[in-house]
């Protein structure tokens, strides 16, 4: 992804509300499940790292990224943002 596409998705992503929360109990196989079922309806998805997770959000990010086979598209205090365009109908086109 070139940064200029980043930028797009970071523009993209400043409107949007966190649709899924990491609590105490850090990430969970069901949040991870939860994420990559959220996919099928949205290509791009805002998550928040609560205060009572000790976790560093960065490790979060790339985790749920890995095990979703989605991108990083910024990370930003204790939010971060994810992206993974459909195969076969992309809503996002990018630049």
């Amino acid at each position: 992804m070139t940064s200029k596409q980043r930028a797009y998705l970071k523009s993209l992503a400043s409107n949007l509300n966190p649709i899924f929360q990491v609590g105490k109990s850090s990430l969970t196989p069901e949040l991870t499940e939860a994420i990559r079922e959220a996919f099928h309806k949205n290509e791009l998805i805002k998550v928040a790292v609560l205060k009572n997770c000790f976790d560093d959000p960065g490790e979060i990010a790339a985790m749920v990224a890995d095990r979703t086979h989605s991108q990083v598209v910024h990370v930003i205090g204790k939010r971060f943002v994810l992206y993974k365009p459909d195969k076969d109908k992309p809503k996002i086109i990018l630049p």
